[in-house]
């Protein structure tokens, strides 16, 4: 049972916009919109596009995209970390006034001086805080200070954390980080303090990567006299070797998975079970999600990204989606791929073969793949498993059996079987013996749904127009 925060929760996610929403984020983004709508609260969206040289506008509609996809509908107007930034400059002059900040007159030859030795010793390459106490009238000509936060350099900052428990950090190991650059700008760490405070976030749910970055921010928060949110950090998700999730693994952005076929239903489905379960339920419909989502079921070790259980649970979900809403969607597939608007006929026939074509289909693409000789136009390209399957006597038995299907009546997938067992006990045949050749002709492959009911789907002039193209082939001149 999921312990209840004690008012509606205000989560939010807020991703740089220098490339795509990658598979990382998107989990983190479910986690923070299940909380929030688990219990009541809103789902906040802020852009930290501080770095400007780095954002780009295309990223932005990118994560706007993937999030609308996904169907993680966020509260509010968005909010654009940058154009806080003179709130967040405030903060640190604020601060400054306190004696909790101070200017620091460094320069980069000894900065980078500073970080060297304390790699030569041994040390972590931390500012050393010679400006800390120090009278800025000491400073030299020519260096625009930057300021820096008085941190606590005893004792211990101390993270309640809801998935990884008390985290203590000893104040040693935390330098005097900088809040605002020699430029006037505010760095990272100052402007979140200040937007989460701003806008009310009442629990930070995010990657442990940041736990570090927490600790910082808490000496902020203690600083500014603000309460701080509640902090929740997930574990990251590793590669099926259990390396750092890459590329190779699946470290994608969220619209290549919409483009390799994969449903959105299923997506957060499979992102959900990464670092969160709910005993065995593999299968979790948003709506269950929504009713059982709560953090301390979120397990403190890395998750695994595997591609053959996303496969295997969007072959689910694929099963269990609308015919109508899969024939739109393979049918536009379609279309982009042959160049030729799927109407008529051809949308007929795939509305009719989709509750076939869907039970062995794991993504949308392969969906796409086996629906694709139903719109192909004669004479179909066969594979080389099938084009074997047509040659020498079974082209023949195809001709025969063509005479057959010429004045079958009722064209059905029944009254076709029926045909064509009689043909095969008539001939001392095996029904395989008809059956793949058949389906070799009317597919260009080894393998199709049943293919009685294809050759209905097909149609009578469809089904002996492409059983003739296979005859004529096997016994054209050039094939004796």
């Amino acid at each position: 049972m999921s312990t209840s925060p004690a008012a509606p929760p205000i989560t939010r996610f807020a991703p740089s916009p220098t490339g795509y929403l990658h598979i990382g984020g998107a989990r983190t983004a479910l986690f923070n919109w299940l909380y929030a709508r688990r219990f009541g609260g809103t789902f906040r969206l802020r852009i930290e596009d501080t770095d400007r040289q780095r954002s780009t506008e295309d990223a932005i509609a990118k994560i706007f995209d993937g999030l609308r996809w996904l169907g993680l509908d966020w509260d509010g107007e968005v909010v654009f970390q940058f154009a806080r930034a003179a709130g967040h400059a405030a903060a640190a002059k604020a601060l400054l006034e306190k004696g909790l900040a101070y200017r620091c007159y460094c320069s980069p030859e000894e900065l980078t001086a500073m970080r060297d030795q304390a790699r030569a010793e041994g040390r972590p390459p931390r500012y050393d805080g010679r400006w800390r106490d120090r009278d800025p009238a000491e400073a030299p000509p020519g260096i625009a200070p930057v300021i820096r936060l008085k941190a606590p350099r005893e004792g211990e900052t101390v993270v309640a954390d809801l998935v990884q428990g008390e985290v203590r950090f000893p104040n040693s190991e935390l330098d005097d980080m900088i809040l605002l650059r020699s430029d006037g700008t505010p760095t990272y760490m100052l402007s979140v303090v200040v937007d989460d405070h701003d806008m009310a976030i009442s629990h930070v749910i995010r990657g442990d990567d940041h736990l570090t970055n927490t600790a910082r921010q808490i000496q902020l928060y203690q600083g500014l006299g603000w309460a701080s949110p509640t902090f929740a950090h997930i574990p990251l998700i590793h590669g099926p070797d259990g390396a750092k999730l890459s590329k190779r693994h699946g470290a994608l952005g969220v619209e290549a998975y919409r483009d390799m076929g994969y449903l959105p239903e299923a997506m957060r489905n499979y992102l959900l079970r990464l670092g969160w379960g709910h005993g065995d339920d593999e299968i979790i419909s948003t709506e269950q999600a929504v009713a059982w989502f709560g953090l301390d079921a979120v397990g403190r070790s890395p998750a695994r990204f595997d591609f053959a259980k996303l496969d295997n649970l969007n072959g689910h979900y694929l099963r269990d989606a609308a015919d109508e809403r899969l024939v739109e969607r393979v049918g536009t597939m379609l279309a982009d791929r042959t160049g030729v608007p799927i109407t008529g006929a051809d949308a007929i026939r795939l509305a009719a073969a989709m509750p076939g074509l869907k039970a062995r289909a794991k993504t949308l693409l392969q969906l796409t793949d086996s629906a694709l000789f139903l719109v192909t136009r004669r004479p179909l390209a066969l594979d080389d498993k099938a084009r074997r399957l047509v040659a020498g006597g079974a082209a023949k038995h195809l001709a025969e059996f063509r005479i057959a299907l010429a004045v079958l009546e009722p064209w059905s997938a029944a009254g076709i079987e029926a045909a064509a067992r009689a043909f095969t006990e008539a001939t001392a045949l095996k029904l395989g013996d008809l059956a793949q050749p058949l389906r070799a002709a009317l597919t260009g492959s080894t393998v199709s749904p049943p293919i009685f009911e294809t050759a209905e789907i097909l149609g009578r002039d469809e089904v002996l127009g492409r059983i003739d193209d296979v005859v004529d082939a096997a016994f054209a001149p050039e094939n004796g």
